[in-house]
């Protein structure tokens, strides 16, 4: 029987000026701090600003398809160590140093942007108390919980999509109009009423709209739905990418191609158009039946964003949690307490039968 063999990557790690040890970014700076002895090494600016790249130049990139980029061995060059891994970014399983890896070494499209990690372990700790604290229906205990039992900074791959659209529509405009109705009421009196009716029209138009950084999730690792509310992202701080910024924290390698993501911008840009259908038609109520929509000067880039992907056990379960690495906002999953959504559920039928029984009194007494 064979080992399997993987393509071995000498990642860069950045020795500290002090000990000797490694550095590792410090959130909130643009600095390598050592964990050990504190020194301090600054993070230079690029000259180069973050820009995006042309949609029509992709297929020129020399890159690997997804399905193509296989795991990689990283050799450590601290302790000399080899670890197999899937990760841009990590540490060594034998010496904890920080390794990151170049990109283009492992045949992926190289990142334009980096957000970086503003919330730090105490900013982390924070942010779940503040979450834990404001859960309805928690258990009581939960509230004890300040520190999840597990924390990974990790940096997640996502696209972002600039698009002028140009949108055709068809469909009807709706106006109401209303008529006078002759009834009998319960207690047999002639009555009139207006009753509300819709004339509908056909309506057909063109409506314009550019789109500017249509973020798509690049990974597929973490549930869509929760990188989604952990919007928004301050996006226009977004610095140009320099591996300095991963230095002791894991980043994910992009499982989604940016063709791929751009199918999924196109179906988030969509609600927008509508709405702009609408707008367009105008009139009291809008149908609208076709849309053929465009897309000129379609731009793109790959960004990585900072997310602290924690766990925390309750009740010999374990729950997921996700917050976000710049503004601290916190989704994930909890427990809840049938003790008290079953008092909530008693005091409501409480509350509504006391409405009820007033109501049946005052008509009583009248």
């Amino acid at each position: 029987m064979t080992e399997t063999s993987y393509p071995s990557v000498s990642p860069q790690s950045y020795p500290c000026g002090g000990c000797g040890a490694r550095v590792e970014f410090a959130p909130g700076t643009t600095a390598l701090r050592c964990p050990y002895c504190g020194f301090t090494q600054r993070i230079e600016a690029l000259e180069r600003q973050v820009s995006e790249h042309s949609f029509a130049e992709l297929a020129a990139l020399p890159r690997k398809p997804v399905g193509a980029v296989a795991s990689h061995e990283l050799v450590c060059r601290q302790c000399g160590a080899r670890t197999q891994s899937n990760d841009l970014s990590g540490r060594c399983q034998f010496c904890a140093a920080p390794l990151v890896v170049d990109p283009a070494a492992v045949g992926q499209i190289l990142p334009e942007a980096v957000l970086p990690f503003t919330v730090d372990h105490n900013g982390l700790r924070g942010a779940l108390r503040g979450w834990v604290s404001s859960r309805w229906f928690a258990p009581s205990a939960l509230k004890k919980i300040s520190d999840a039992e597990s924390t990974k900074g990790t940096y997640l791959p996502h696209w972002t999509y600039d698009a002028q659209t140009s949108s055709r529509y068809s469909g009807a405009r709706g106006e109401y109009y209303y008529v006078t109705e002759h009834y009998t009421d319960s207690d047999g009196k002639r009555q009139t009423r207006q009753v509300r009716h819709t004339r509908w029209y056909p309506a057909n138009g063109m409506v314009d709209r550019f789109f500017d950084d249509v973020l798509v999730p690049g990974t597929n690792h973490v549930p869509v739905k929760r990188l989604d509310d952990l919007a928004p992202w301050p996006l226009s701080e977004a610095l140009p990418y320099q591996p300095q910024y991963l230095a002791g924290y894991h980043a994910l390698r992009y499982d989604i191609e940016p063709e791929t993501g751009l199918e999924e911008a196109k179906r988030r840009m969509a609600p927008a158009i509508q709405a702009d259908c609408r707008r367009d038609i105008g009139g009291d109520v809008q149908r609208v039946d076709r849309v053929d929509t465009s897309y000129a000067d379609v731009m793109y880039k790959l960004v990585l964003l900072p997310v602290w992907i924690a766990f925390y056990l309750y009740g010999g379960k374990r729950f997921q949690v996700f917050v976000n690495g710049r503004t601290g906002e916190v989704q994930g999953e909890r427990p809840y307490s049938a003790v008290k959504i079953a008092l909530a559920i008693a005091l409501a039928v409480l509350v509504v039968g006391a409405i009820i029984t007033a109501v049946v009194l005052t008509r009583h007494h009248h």
